[in-house]
Order: structure tokens, then sequence, then C-alpha cells
């Protein structure tokens, strides 16, 4: 068998079995947005993406400063997901000879504002010549206590930040030609892709106010992730399509904005559950934060969607995945 014939669920399944330890320390292991520890009195969260040009993004249309950013704030998102602080980042940076310094000096200039926005601190790494521009970076972040995927319960309420499916649009906006600074619309859904937002002060409000039982970012999709959330917790979702939060940017573009916004995959927004008893919480950061209600957690392993005409069907996952 070759690696194309496998999907990315099944390399994942085979390295957490095979890798699966217990130590005292060890809180979390590999399955969840982050690794947990406990060296002392606080939980440390580690977490590590990988982006490799022409698979998370398109070098020659990536402008490198928003390439910089977004090479953090894609694993900002990880932390913001369990609820925890960012602290400390370690780069590996594989770069094609081809590339000017002039590149280089932009993408760290990008880097450094999305660290300083977050307070991060780059603390070391390797630079390596490659054949393709490679961006591996890793977070270390802390927490006195942790939101998991796994948690969620019958009857929980299913939340969301911020509008969805933005993303998708951007890209397919890129690959067209489009450039930023065409139009208002057009530059809200590049930057979306572009320069994605982690929503690291939501998580840490969720998880000081213990209000999310469950909790996951959304980074190959909806679908995807509100699976993942489901598959860890035992259970199944019922979610609204009428209920979803979407862009007028995304609807001047998209005449099928809910195909997007189920299965787009990198808004890097928060999906969550929630208690009954939890859910005044929610209303208090509702005046902060765009947090919209979509759903609910049910018994039945399985996810359904109610659409617009209100017929409840299976809803697949076809999000983004590696290997597919």
């Amino acid at each position: 068998m070759k690696i194309k014939q496998l999907k990315e669920k099944d390399i994942l399944s085979a390295i957490r079995k095979e890798f699966s330890v217990s130590f005292p320390e060890l809180l979390l292991g590999i399955g969840d947005d982050a690794a947990v520890v406990r060296p002392g009195k606080k939980l440390v969260l580690l977490t590590k993406d990988l982006l490799i040009d022409g698979v998370h993004f398109i070098s020659s249309k990536h402008p490198p400063f928003l390439l910089g950013r977004k090479s953090l704030n894609v694993n900002l998102s990880d932390i913001a997901a369990m609820g925890g602080m960012p602290k400390y980042a370690l780069l590996g940076l594989g770069i094609p000879s081809s590339f000017k310094p002039d590149w280089l000096e932009k993408f760290f200039s990008g880097l450094k504002s999305a660290a300083d926005k977050q307070d991060v601190a780059l603390i070391g790494g390797d630079v390596s010549q490659a054949r393709k521009l490679t961006v591996s970076v890793t977070i270390m972040g802390e927490a006195k206590s942790i939101i998991t995927r796994k948690g969620a319960k019958p009857n929980n309420a299913i939340y969301v930040s911020g509008t969805l499916g933005n993303a998708k649009q951007g890209l397919l906006l890129l690959k067209k030609g489009v450039k930023l600074g065409d139009s208002k619309e057009s530059d809200y859904l590049l930057k979306s892709f572009l320069d994605p937002s982690p929503q690291v002060s939501l998580g840490i409000e969720l998880n000081r106010l213990q209000a999310a039982t469950s909790m996951i970012d959304i980074s190959d999709g909806l679908s995807v992730d509100l699976l993942h959330i489901c598959q860890e917790s035992g259970c199944g979702a019922l979610i609204h399509l009428d209920s979803f939060p979407l862009s007028s940017d995304l609807l001047s573009f998209q005449r099928r904005p809910f195909n997007f916004a189920l299965h787009g995959g990198e808004d890097y927004q928060l999906l969550f559950s929630v208690p009954t008893e939890k859910e005044g919480s929610i209303f208090k950061l509702q005046k902060k934060y765009k947090i919209t209600l979509i759903g609910q957690i049910i018994k039945e392993r399985r996810v359904y969607v109610i659409d617009r005409r209100g017929r409840k069907r299976l809803l697949p996952a076809r999000g983004f995945q590696h290997f597919d």
C-alpha cells in the first residue's frame, strides 16, 4: 500500500496506537488540538503545525508578511481551542535557494507582528535549504485547566464563533487572480484566508468561566471538526443551516454559501458545546464576541443537519483531509 492510498485519519490512528505512552506528568497525548503535560503547578500545552507550499498556501500568491503571520496564528488557534495562553514558539523553516532576502525579511516581520499581538516569544528553531517552502511552528502555552474535544454531552448546545466559509471563498478568489485592494468585499475574504485571526482571548474566557464541555478550532471544516468532537465524546449532533453565521461579503460572491460554511475549512473559529446551566455565561460573552447557537449535541452517534427546507439528513464529513 502506498501513502496516497491512506487517509489522514488512518496515519494519525497508527501513530496514536504505536506511540501511546503513560507518564504521571502527561495528561493528554496524541489526538487533540494540543498535548498537555503537568511539570509543575500549571499545565503546559504543546502543539505543532506544518505548512507546505502547494498544499497549505501558494507562495507566489501569498504575501510573505501575511504568510509569516498565518504561520504563527494557525498554531495559536490550537492553543485557543484548549482554552490556553500561548507563551513560546519554535520555528522550522525550509527555504528554496531561489527566494530573495527581501522575502525572508517580510516573512519574519509578519511573524513578529503576530507574536507581538499575542505576547509570544520566538525562542529557537532551525533554518534549512529546501526544494519547497516549508514552515513548521511549535507553540508552547500554559493553563490552569483545559477544554478538550472529549466532554460534550447530550442536550449541550453547540456554538460557533465568528462567521464561516470566508477563507474558502478567499482561496478561490486568490486562485482566480483577485488581489488585495481590488474591492472591500474581496479584501475581507482574501484576508480571511491569507491572514486568519486566532480566537485566543475567547478561548481563555470560555475556560475561565468553565462554560464549554468540549471545544475545537475549525481548521479542516465544520463538518470534519464537529465529527471529531462527537467521536471523542461518544455522541452525535444536530445542527441547523438557518442558524449559520455568514458574512455579507461571502453572500455577495457565493450562491451556495452553506457548502463553504460546512466544508470549507481554515476559518480558525472556535466550535464548542455548552451545558444549559452555563448558557447565561455565553449571553454575557456575546456582548464582546460574535458567538452563534447552531445546534445541539444528541445521544445518537451520528451528525445530522436540518437544511433550509426543514429536511433532516446525515452530514457528510467533506472538509479538508490530507491524502484524500
